[in-house]
C-alpha cells in the first residue's frame, strides 16, 4: 500500500468543502489544529446542554438551561438606547421574561408575536428576583418542537467559531465517516462491549446524556483504544525492524562478571540480579535487544550496565556507554574504572575535548579493537569513529533518546544490542507510551548500605537557622549543595540570585569554603568547580540545577533547595538523591517562600514523605499531566486527542500486547485484520510508520 486508502479520501480533503465552514471560519479552526474533516471526528463534545422539554420554569434549580411551551405577552421596548427588550411570557405554571439586548423590535415581534405559542430554549437566572431568559437560542413554533435536541453536545471552541458552526461542520465530518473492516482483536472488542469504529464515532458526537460524554463511555473507550494501538503499532513496528536487522550473537562466558564481583564490597540486589540476567540472555539471542532499564536514584545502575559491557567483552566484542555531558562522561569513568581495573578489561573515554594526536591515537586503538569499553559523549557519533566490533550501545536517557536516535546509534556496530538507561522514574502509562518499543528492566531495590535521607521542609523566613547548621555540618567535615532557584524569566537573573547566594555563603561560613557553578560558566571553569568539590577542596556548593542529574560525591549529606516549591517533583527528588550516596546519614532541606499554593504544599508533602520514585513520579503525573511532565516538545510522547495516558494507563498496556502480537502473526500486515490495521496507521496518520511495513 504505497499511498493513502482511497476509502480515507473524504476524510483528508478540504475543511470548506463541510456544510457552514467558508474561508475565514477555516481560517479560525487551524488555530486549534483542525485542518481537514478528519481533525473534527477527533474533537469530541467535553460537556453537554440538556434541553428536554419541561411543563414549566417553576422549581427549577436557577440559572439553569429549559426549554418551555409560553404563550407570548406583552413586548415592552427600553427606555434608553442599549437597554433590555423585555417580552412578557407564561408557561404551564409561570410567568417570566425573556429578554434581548441591542434589539430590532420588528424582528422581534415577528418571531415571537403577542398572543401566539412558541417553544424556547435557553438559559434562566433569576435577575432582581424576576426570572429572565436572556437570548433564548431556540424560538420555534409548537409544530417544529423537534428540531431541538433532547441532549446537545457542547464542543471546545476558539474565537469566531459558534457552537451552532461546529454542531453543523461536525454533521458534515460524520456524514463522510466511513464504514471500515475492524482492526481491533474481535476477542478484546466482545469483552469491552465497543461498537464498530463508524458506530463509535456517531455515538461520541451525539451523546444522549453527560454519562455517554465520560471517558468510561463504550463508544469513547473505542476510539481511545484505537489512538493507542496506532501509536503502539508505529512503536511495534520501529522494534520489528531493529529486530530483524540481524542481531549478532554475544555469549557470556561470565569469567570478568565474576572478577568483579568477588571485588565489590557487598552482594548485587536481587532486582540488579534479574537485570543482568535478562540483558545478559537478550544479548545471547540473534536478534537486536532494545532494552530500557529503569532505576531510581541510587538503584545501582551503573553495575548493572557495567555488567552488560561485560558480556560484550567476553564474548570478543567492545561495548559503548555513552552520556549527554562531558561532565557525566567522566563520573561514569570514574565510576566503571575500578570495576574495570578488577577485571582486567581496557577503558578509555572520548569526548569533545580530544584532539588532534591523542584523539587519532584513541580513534586508532577503538579500531584494532584495542580500547574494549568506551565512554564518551555524543562525540562517539562522529564520522570518523570506528569500532573494531560494537556489540553493544548503552545510553544514558538525559539525551531524551527517541526511536529515531536509537535506530542511529544502532548504525554504529551493524547488529550491536541497545540499552538504553534512565534515572527518571517514569510512570507505566508514560513508559508503555515512550518506550512501547522496548523490554523493560526495573531497579526497584536500593543497594545495601544506602542510608535513608531525612526531608523537612522550612520556610525562607528561617534562613539563619539553616546556614547556622550549616556551619556546624562543615566544622565536622561534611560537604552540602545549596540549589538557587530557577527563576525562568532568564539565566542571568537565575545567575545574579546563585552569585548572590554564593557571596552570602562565603561571607557566613569563610573563604576558600564555597565554591560555585552556574549554566552561564565555560565548561573548564565549571568542571574545576565540580572537581573541587568533589576533591573536598570546597565543602559548600553553591549551583543552579546544573547539578541535578548524575553527579556523585559520598561525602555530601546535606541538600538545601531553596524555593523548593518552584522545582517539579521529578526535578526535586533527582536533586534529593544526589546526596545519601555514602555511608552517613543525609538531610534534605526543601526551603519554601510562605504562603505555599495548595499544588506546591502537596508536592512538598510528598517529597518528605516518601523517597519511592514510582511513586512520586505517578504523583506528579495525577497533579500535572503526562505533557507538561516530560515536556512534551521534546519527549517524543505523542499527543492524543481522545486517549487520556493518566487515566487510561490499562488500555495502553492492553494496545501494546495486542500490536505485538498482531505483528508476530503478521509481520506484513497483509491479512483482514492486517490490512484494516494499516487504514487505521493511515487515518491516525502514523505515515512514518507505514514506511517501516515492507511493501506488501
Amino acid at each position: 500500500m504505497s499511498g493513502r486508502p482511497e476509502i480515507l479520501f473524504p476524510l483528508f480533503g478540504e475543511l470548506t468543502a463541510l456544510e457552514g465552514i467558508g474561508p475565514r471560519t477555516a481560517q479560525h479552526l487551524a488555530q486549534i489544529e483542525i485542518d481537514k474533516p478528519r481533525d473534527l471526528l477527533f474533537l469530541l463534545p467535553y460537556s453537554g446542554i440538556d434541553r428536554r422539554r419541561r411543563e414549566s420554569v417553576l422549581g427549577a434549580d436557577l440559572p439553569e438551561t429549559l426549554t418551555v411551551e409560553v404563550q407570548i405577552g406583552v413586548h415592552r421596548a427600553p427606555r434608553a438606547r442599549g437597554g433590555a427588550y423585555r417580552i412578557a411570557a407564561e408557561d404551564a405554571g409561570t410567568g417570566f421574561q425573556i429578554v434581548f439586548f441591542h434589539a430590532r423590535p420588528e424582528y422581534l415581534k415577528k418571531v415571537l408575536p403577542e398572543g401566539e405559542r412558541r417553544i424556547v430554549s435557553g438559559k434562566v437566572e433569576y435577575f432582581d428576583g424576576i426570572a429572565q431568559m436572556v437570548h433564548p437560542e431556540y424560538i420555534l413554533r409548537p409544530d417544529k418542537a423537534a428540531e431541538i435536541p433532547e441532549f446537545e453536545p457542547v464542543y471546545p471552541l476558539t474565537a469566531g467559531v459558534t457552537q451552532k458552526t461546529m454542531v453543523r461542520a461536525v454533521g458534515s465530518a460524520l456524514a463522510r465517516a466511513p464504514a471500515l473492516a475492524e482492526w481491533i482483536d474481535p476477542a478484546q472488542k466482545d469483552r469491552a462491549h465497543w461498537p464498530g469504529w463508524q458506530e463509535a464515532m456517531h455515538k461520541a458526537h451525539t451523546p444522549r446524556s453527560l454519562k455517554e460524554i465520560s471517558a468510561g463511555d463504550p463508544a469513547r473507550e473505542r476510539l481511545a483504544y484505537d489512538e493507542f494501538l496506532a501509536h503502539q503499532l508505529t512503536l511495534a513496528l520501529a522494534r520489528a525492524r531493529l529486530q530483524r536487522a540481524k542481531g549478532i550473537i554475544s555469549q557470556a562466558t561470565g569469567d570478568l562478571q565474576a572478577l568483579v564481583r568477588a571485588a565489590l564490597p557487598y552482594a548485587p540486589t536481587g532486582a540488579q540480579k534479574r537485570a543482568i540476567e535478562a540483558i545478559a540472555l537478550d544479548m545471547a539471542r540473534p536478534v537486536r535487544m532494545n532494552r530500557l532499564l529503569q532505576g531510581d536514584v541510587g538503584a545501582g545502575k551503573t553495575l548493572v550496565a557495567f555488567m552488560a559491557l561485560l558480556v560484550a567483552v567476553e564474548a570478543g566484542g567492545q561495548g559503548v556507554m555513552m552520556a549527554p555531558t562531558e561532565i557525566l562522561a567522566r563520573q561514569h569513568l570514574a565510576g566503571l574504572r575500578p570495576l574495570a581495573e578488577s577485571a582486567g578489561v581496557v577503558l578509555e573515554i572520548l569526548t569533545g575535548r580530544d584532539k588532534g594526536a591523542e584523539r587519532r591515537a584513541k580513534l586508532a586503538a577503538l579500531a584494532r579493537g584495542d580500547i574494549q569499553i568506551l565512554v564518551g559523549t555524543h562525540a562517539v557519533f562522529q564520522a570518523d569513529v570506528h569500532f573494531a566490533d560494537l556489540r553493544l550501545a548503552i545510553v544514558d536517557e538525559q539525551h531524551r533518546f527517541g526511536v529515531r536516535q536509537r535506530l542511529e546509534l544502532g548504525k554504529k556496530g551493524a547488529g550491536a544490542d541497545v540499552l538504553v538507561m534512565t534515572a527518571t522514574p517514569i510512570p507505566r502509562s508514560l513508559a508503555l507510551a515512550q518506550y512501547g518499543d522496548m523490554d523493560v528492566s526495573v531497579l526497584d531495590e536500593k543497594p545495601p548500605g544506602r542510608q535513608p535521607i531525612s526531608t523537612a521542609l522550612v520556610s525562607t523566613g528561617r534562613m539563619d537557622e539553616v546556614v547556622a547548621h550549616l556551619r556546624r555540618a562543615v566544622g565536622e567535615g561534611k560537604q552540602c549543595y545549596w540549589v538557587c532557584p530557577l527563576v525562568e524569566e532568564s539565566e542571568s537573573v537565575d545567575l545574579a540570585a546563585a552569585e548572590d547566594r554564593f557571596r552570602h555563603l562565603r561571607a557566613e561560613l569563610g573563604e576558600g569554603i564555597v565554591g560555585l557553578v552556574h549554566g552561564q560558566m565555560p565548561p573548564a571553569e565549571k568542571d574545576a568547580a565540580m572537581a573541587a568539590f568533589q576533591d573536598g577542596q570546597t565543602q559548600v556548593l553553591v549551583a543552579t540545577t546544573v547539578i541535578e542529574v548524575g553527579v556523585d560525591v559520598p561525602n555530601a549529606t546535606i541538600m538545601v533547595i531553596e524555593r523548593a516549591e518552584t522545582f517539579g517533583l521529578a526535578q526535586l527528588h533527582q536533586l534529593r538523591g544526589r546526596v545519601g550516596r555514602g555511608s552517613q546519614a543525609s538531610t534534605c532541606l526543601l526551603m519554601y517562600q510562605a504562603p505555599l499554593s495548595e499544588a506546591g504544599e502537596k508536592r512538598l508533602k510528598v517529597l518528605r514523605e516518601s523517597e519511592d520514585g514510582f511513586r512520586i513520579a505517578e504523583t506528579d503525573l495525577e497533579m500535572r499531566g503526562a505533557g507538561d511532565l516530560i515536556g512534551t516538545a521534546q519527549s517524543g510522547v505523542p499527543r492524543f486527542r481522545i486517549g487520556d495516558l493518566e487515566n487510561q494507563a490499562s488500555l495502553m498496556a492492553i494496545a501494546q500486547s495486542d500490536a505485538r502480537k498482531l505483528l508476530t502473526d503478521d509481520p506484513d500486515l497483509v491479512s483482514p485484520r492486517g490490512r484494516a490495521a494499516r487504514v487505521l496507521m493511515w487515518l491516525m496518520e502514523q505515515d512514518q510508520a507505514i514506511r517501516l511495513i515492507s511493501v506488501g
